[in-house]
């Protein structure tokens, strides 16, 4: 059957034609000026003093972990996109995997402080799906323990929590990926209020050639590149951040679209067999996905009656990361993760995009109440 409701549509519209028309009339399509600009508006966006753009939200976990001089056992949930943990391996770090709170998918301060060990250097906290963790609480058992935060904030571009934006905290990493809440396609950002650490991290990004080296050089010798560090290509074009520009004056409406699409589902759902997501007391949550568990072990029973309905739902994350066979292999879990493999076993995924219509999600409902009848949920 064909899919008459995608799991995921971008809103793309005139203002991105506009401006990667200027950026192909321009000529200047690699990293350049709207970089800058999609930095400024990003940066202002979280409050932040720096932004960086970059390839892809994995650049911006790898640089993170890089620039802040990371080497020894970073804390992370087992519940995430394996690209969370291979972050921290590939820059010579070992992931200590935890359980998530049920409600709400996230790691939680108490999870962390219970695995910390004296070779302890960091915590990478994921925002699941639109809702940011408790970063107060979070931040006090870093601060307490001396540890880096960085917040993998790939899901929630826009999510709060009692006021202060995902990815403002600790080092913010941002992916950009059409499923995401703005997008370039491909592409990444990462933010930070240290100005060593940005400048490092600019460096890093391009082949390790810092800009304040160029700026030394071009005064005698402008044709010179000179290496300070060991870095990467891990830059984005000025066609991709164009589309940023574009995306970020719409950022706030494509977030209450989400939110309006999220409470009609509330709505809709709200006497079904289901675990709907929660928006607890002082967060604002921006739905990036809209996620239900299915009980009974019926998950995969029910997911491909809707899909062979029409209905594209999906599943984030199954499994766990620490079921991976990589990590099961190199990296076991110390304790068991007992909600982390409950909720990857009945997540859900069901449609969710701004530009959706409520007659789209009365559909989704409406099946997925067939499939849970078929399937003997109840």
């Amino acid at each position: 059957m064909s899919v008459s409701v995608p799991l995921c549509r971008a809103s793309l519209g005139a203002e991105e034609l506009e401006l990667v028309a200027e950026v192909l009339r321009s000529g200047w399509l690699a990293h350049g000026p709207m970089n800058k600009r999609f930095e400024e508006l990003f940066a202002a966006f979280l409050g932040v003093r720096h932004a960086v753009t970059m390839n892809s939200c994995t650049s911006a976990l790898e640089l993170a972990v890089k620039g802040l001089g990371l080497g020894g056992e970073v804390i992370l949930p087992s519940f995430t996109f394996v690209a969370s943990a291979n972050a921290l391996v590939t820059t010579g770090c070992t992931p200590v995997f935890v359980d998530v709170d049920h409600a709400t998918r996230n790691v939680t301060a108490q999870a962390i402080e219970a695995a910390i060990t004296p070779r302890t250097e960091a915590v990478l906290v994921v925002h699941y799906a639109g809702l940011s963790c408790d970063m107060d609480a979070i931040a006090e058992v870093a601060g307490r323990h001396g540890l880096a935060i960085i917040e993998d904030s790939a899901e929630t571009i826009g999510g709060t929590c009692r006021g202060r934006v995902a990815g403002s905290l600790g080092v913010g990493c941002f992916s950009f990926f059409p499923t995401k809440n703005i997008t370039t396609g491909e592409g990444g950002m990462l933010t930070t209020n240290d100005d060593a650490l940005a400048a490092r991290v600019r460096a890093l990004c391009a082949h390790g050639i810092s800009k304040d080296t160029l700026d030394r050089q071009a005064q005698a010798r402008p044709w010179r590149r000179d290496a300070s560090l060991a870095g990467h290509n891990y830059r984005l074009s000025n066609i991709l951040a164009a589309l940023g520009v574009a995306q970020m004056g719409k950022v706030g409406r494509l977030n209450a679209s989400r939110r309006a699409l999220a409470a009609l589902y509330a709505a809709q759902l709200a006497d079904a067999p289901l675990g709907l997501p929660v928006e607890p007391e002082g967060f604002e949550h921006v739905y990036q996905m809209y996620t239900v568990t299915v009980p009974g072990a019926r998950r995969d029973e029910v997911l491909t009656a809707l899909r062979g309905n029409g209905v594209e739902a999906s599943v984030h994350f199954d499994p766990p990361v620490h079921l991976h066979a990589y990590y099961r292999e190199h990296f076991p879990a110390a304790a068991p993760l007992p909600v982390t493999e409950e909720l990857a076993a009945s997540i859900m995924t069901l449609p969710m995009f701004p530009d959706m219509t409520p007659e789209q999600v009365e559909t989704v409902c409406a099946r997925l109440r067939e499939a849970l009848a078929g399937a003997g949920v109840r």
